[in-house]
C-alpha cells in the first residue's frame, strides 16, 4: 500500500494519470477480494469433502451401507435361517440400488442409539421409528414409508376370565386407563403420548419406564405371559405379534396415525436426498407392495383339504398318505410325523400362503423352497418330496441325540425357527449347566428365553433374538398331532 501511495503522489498533477491510478487500485483491491473469497470457498469445500466421508461418497467408497436395526419382526430377524424384516428388505433393495453391500448391526440398548448414530457406527437407523417433533431436533428423517397408530396391548377377555390369578380389567376405552400401570420405554413416542393422554382424561396413568434393552416385542411377550398387564405398540408391530400370541388384544387405539421413517445423522444430506428419491420411486412399485403384504397383511388361506377329506378312508390321515409313506421311507422318517407337520403348517392345503411369503403344504420360505426343488406352483408330490428331504437334512444335524423321540422335538423346533436358533439354545443350555440334548426344561427353556435381552445378547448366541414361545408351542402342537396320527394310522 505504501508503494501505491507514493505513486499517487508523483502523478497527482495529472488528472488523467490520477484516474488511471484509482482504477488500478480498485482493480488490485477487487483482485485481493476475489482471492480471499476463493480461499474461503476452498476451505469450505475442503471441509465439505472431509464431512462427505460419513455421507454417501464415503459409503460408496467403502462399498458398504451399515444399518443399526432393532431385532424385531418389523426391523430385522432371522426366520428359518433367512434374514427378514420389513425395514431390512427395504434397505436391502436400497443397498442394491447403490451398488453396495448391506451390513446389519443389532441394537443392544435403545437408549444408546443416538450416540451410536452420531459416532458413525452406522449410516441409517431402522427401528420402526415414529417421526416426532422432539426427535426431529436430533435426527434427519427420511420420507415416511409407513403410517401406524399406537394401540394398547392387553390380554383378551377370554384369557383374563380363565386366569387363576386376579386378572387385570380389560380396557374398552382409553378413559379406563386411569390408575392403571403401563410398562413402556421412556424414550419412546408412547411415553409422550401417555403424558398427553393423562391431561386429556384428567387423571393419572401409572407409567412404568423400562430400560432401553427391553424392546417393545419383549414387553408384548410379558403381557402374553401375564407378567405385566399393559404396554403400548404401533399397530403394525402389534398385528405381527398377534400371530405369535393368541391371547393378546390390540384393538384399542390411543393415538392418531403417525409417520414411520428411517433416521440419519443431520450431516448426511447427500445420503438423505438419495434415500428419499429412491423411496419415492420404490414405493410406487409392486415390489414394495409385495414386501408390505408379506409382513402386515394376513393372507386368507382357502378351505383346507383336510376338511374335505376328513379321513374318508379308514386309517387314512390325508389325501397324500401314499406319497408321504414312499418319500419318508427313503430317509427312515416316520411319515406320520411329516403328516403332523403338514397338518399344522397348511391343513393339507397345497395352495396355502403364510407369513413372510411361505407357501404350499409345508410352508416353504421363498429362499428355502427352491433349494429343495419346491416352488409355489409345484405339485403336492413335489412339495412333499422336497419337504421330507428338508426334514431329513435337519435330522442329520441332530444325530448326536440318540433318543429318536427326543430328537424329533429338535427337528420340529428347527423346522419352525431354523436350526441356528436351536443350536443357540443348545449352547445356552450347556453354558448354564443344562443338558443340550434334552428338550423339556433344558433346551426348550433356553429357546423360550431367546426373546430376552439377557439371553440373546450372550456371546454364544449367533442368530439373535427369537420369540421362542411360538416355536415352543409349535413343537408341543405338532407332537400332540403326531401322537394322534399314530393311533389313527399304522407306520
Amino acid at each position: 500500500m505504501i508503494i501505491y501511495s507514493e505513486l499517487y503522489a508523483v502523478l497527482k498533477v495529472n488528472s488523467i494519470f490520477r484516474n488511471i491510478v484509482w482504477l488500478t487500485l480498485l482493480f488490485l483491491a477487487a483482485t485481493f477480494s476475489i482471492q480471499s473469497c476463493n480461499n474461503s470457498d476452498e476451505t469450505a469445500s475442503d471441509k465439505e469433502l472431509s464431512n462427505s466421508e460419513s455421507d454417501l461418497p464415503g459409503i460408496l467408497k467403502r462399498g458398504k451401507l451399515v444399518v443399526l436395526a432393532e431385532n424385531s419382526s418389523t426391523s430385522f430377524f432371522i426366520y428359518k435361517g433367512k434374514k427378514m424384516g420389513f425395514e431390512y428388505e427395504l434397505l436391502h433393495e436400497f443397498a442394491e440400488d447403490l451398488g453396495v453391500t448391506l451390513e446389519v448391526k443389532i441394537i443392544d440398548d435403545l437408549d444408546a442409539i443416538k450416540d451410536q448414530l452420531d459416532n458413525g457406527e452406522c449410516d441409517i437407523l431402522a427401528c420402526n421409528f415414529t417421526v416426532t417433533k422432539s426427535r426431529q431436533r436430533h435426527f434427519a428423517f427420511s420420507e415416511p414409508y409407513f403410517q401406524s397408530n399406537q394401540v394398547l396391548i392387553q390380554r383378551k377377555k377370554s384369557a383374563l376370565t380363565t386366569s387363576k390369578e386376579n386378572p387385570a380389567p380389560f380396557i374398552d376405552d382409553p378413559l379406563q386407563l386411569a390408575k392403571k400401570r403401563i410398562h413402556i420405554w421412556k424414550g419412546s413416542s408412547y411415553y409422550t403420548r401417555l403424558t398427553h393422554l393423562q391431561e386429556e382424561i384428567g387423571d393419572t396413568i401409572y407409567v412404568r419406564p423400562t430400560q432401553g434393552f427391553q424392546g417393545v416385542e419383549e414387553l408384548i411377550e410379558l403381557v402374553a405371559d401375564g407378567q405385566i398387564d399393559y404396554t403400548i405398540a404401533e399397530r403394525n408391530v402389534a398385528s405381527i405379534n398377534e400371530q405369535y400370541y393368541e391371547n393378546i388384544d390390540c384393538s384399542i387405539p390411543i393415538s392418531f396415525r403417525q409417520n414411520i421413517a428411517f433416521a440419519l445423522r443431520k450431516d448426511c444430506p447427500i445420503l438423505l436426498k438419495r434415500l428419499n428419491s429412491w423411496l419415492k420411486k420404490f414405493m410406487t412399485k409392486e415390489s414394495f407392495a409385495y414386501i408390505k403384504r408379506k409382513y402386515f397383511e394376513q393372507i386368507e388361506q382357502v378351505a383346507s383339504y383336510q376338511d374335505d377329506f376328513h379321513s374318508s378312508k379308514r386309517g387314512a390321515i390325508s389325501p397324500f398318505d401314499d406319497i408321504l409313506k414312499q418319500e419318508s421311507a427313503k430317509y427312515g422318517i416316520d411319515w406320520r410325523l411329516v403328516a403332523a407337520v403338514i397338518y399344522h403348517e397348511s391343513k393339507f392345503n397345497p395352495n396355502a400362503r403364510g407369513f413372510g411369503g411361505a407357501y404350499g403344504l409345508m410352508q416353504f420360505m421363498p429362499g428355502t423352497g427352491p433349494r429343495f426343488g419346491v416352488y409355489p406352483s409345484s405339485s403336492p408330490a413335489t412339495q412333499i418330496k422336497g419337504g421330507v428331504k428338508y426334514i431329513a437334512r435337519i435330522n442329520d444335524l441332530f444325530k448326536d441325540i440318540p433318543n429318536k423321540e427326543e430328537r424329533n422335538k429338535f427337528i420340529l423346533a428347527s423346522y419352525n425357527a431354523g436350526s441356528n436358533h436351536v443350536k443357540d439354545a443348545q449352547k445356552l443350555a450347556e453354558k448354564r449347566g443344562l443338558n443340550p440334548r434334552l428338550w423339556e426344561n433344558n433346551v426348550g427353556q433356553m429357546l423360550l428365553n431367546l426373546g430376552k435381552h439377557e439371553y440373546y445378547s450372550d456371546p454364544v448366541v449367533k442368530s439373535g433374538a427369537l420369540r421362542g414361545s411360538r416355536t415352543y408351542n409349535y413343537v408341543k402342537a405338532v407332537i400332540s398331532k403326531y401322537e394322534s396320527f399314530k393311533s389313527l394310522a399304522k407306520e
